[in-house]
């Protein structure tokens, strides 16, 4: 798969951009693990021309993420294509349009999925920001604003011909959220149209290694975007490789493993954002790192409010103390080895 003259090679894998999950630290982990592209936690264009830290943060690149995307979203062209110019300052691969947000906050005001119910806007937008940007410019979108507006195959037609790169299409609308099931079936009319010609990767219930190499078999998507279920599984990626190349499913790490990757991306995220933010935003991860375990709550609930450091590291240890006898299987389940 090819984005313009960027080589991504057969099947790649792509991290989705999630505010306040893949920063950096997580991003390192994806990274170890064999994901192919990734992408900035999605940046307001507001808060990035008025100079806001938090957006401005999040444009940092490291040389070992490579490929980058940074992603964009708003709802004023203009504000959309000064963020471009402010973005490119960082030497991205790709820039990102985020066309498929469908928390209510940034919808309602028109961004992300919010441009589904205003197509025609939409395509200015893209046209504007395409024509400012000097790296390919993708986009992320959904089915359509609701059941009764499915509109994606002839939507990705237009995007495709105000010249962006690549599609990336999550198989929800952004009525359902993030509820029910993703239907990949419109995903696979948008590839096999005779008329596409850019890359699709297709985003939307991506769990396991068996459900990727069902997309890209019964979907012919060029790649496939794998998101909520990467959190606290940085690992997903390898399994998904080794599964499409050699039909073989790999066991979970162990629990020690695990307590090696928690305690890395920790670190990662205590050296990038100190803390206690840093110890915030590895909550999610490390409930998501240890789902399974059994009499796991006490645990849990330490690991979860406790904002000492040392008390987390140690809680870690405790952790592979406890249950260094329980191993893994390939469902991801756990049983004790005594």
């Amino acid at each position: 798969m090819r984005i313009d003259d960027l080589d991504l090679g057969h099947q790649p894998l792509f991290l989705a951009p999630m505010e306040d999950i893949t920063d950096p630290s997580f991003r390192f982990l994806c990274k170890k693990f064999g994901a192919d592209v990734m992408y900035t936690e999605f940046i307001s264009s507001d808060g990035l021309i008025r100079d806001g830290s938090k957006s401005v943060k999040k444009l940092e690149i490291f040389d070992y993420e490579r490929p980058m995307g940074i992603q964009l979203y708003g709802h004023i062209i203009e504000s959309m294509v000064e963020a471009t110019y402010r973005a490119l300052d960082s030497k991205p691969e790709i820039i990102d349009i985020n066309y498929g947000c469908p928390v209510r906050k940034i919808a309602n005001r028109g961004a992300g999925a919010g441009m589904l119910a205003n197509i025609p806007f939409m395509m200015e937008m893209t046209r504007a920001i395409v024509e400012a940007s000097t790296v390919p410019v993708t986009v992320k979108t959904r089915l359509g604003w609701d059941d009764s507006n499915k509109v994606i195959v002839e939507v990705a037609e237009e995007l495709q011909d105000l010249g962006i790169s690549a599609l990336t299409i999550h198989g929800r609308t952004r009525a359902q959220m993030y509820k029910g099931t993703a239907d990949w079936t419109l995903i696979g009319e948008v590839k096999k149209n005779p008329r596409m010609h850019i890359p699709i990767i297709g985003n939307g219930d991506i769990t396991n290694p068996v459900e990727a190499k069902e997309a890209f078999d019964r979907f012919g998507v060029d790649g496939i975007m794998i998101g909520r279920a990467a959190v606290g599984k940085p690992w997903l990626f390898r399994h998904v490789k080794h599964y499409l190349e050699h039909n073989e499913l790999l066991s979970d790490p162990t629990v020690s493993e695990k307590v090696d990757m928690a305690k890395l991306q920790f670190s990662k995220s205590l050296e990038i954002k100190s803390a206690p933010v840093g110890v915030y935003e590895m909550r999610r991860h490390f409930s998501n790192y240890f789902k399974g375990l059994p009499h796991f709550k006490e645990m849990r609930l330490k690991l979860l409010t406790t904002l000492e450091v040392d008390e987390i590291f140690d809680l870690l240890e405790q952790i592979r103390e406890t249950y260094g006898a329980y191993k893994p299987d390939v469902a991801g389940g756990f049983w004790d080895k005594g």
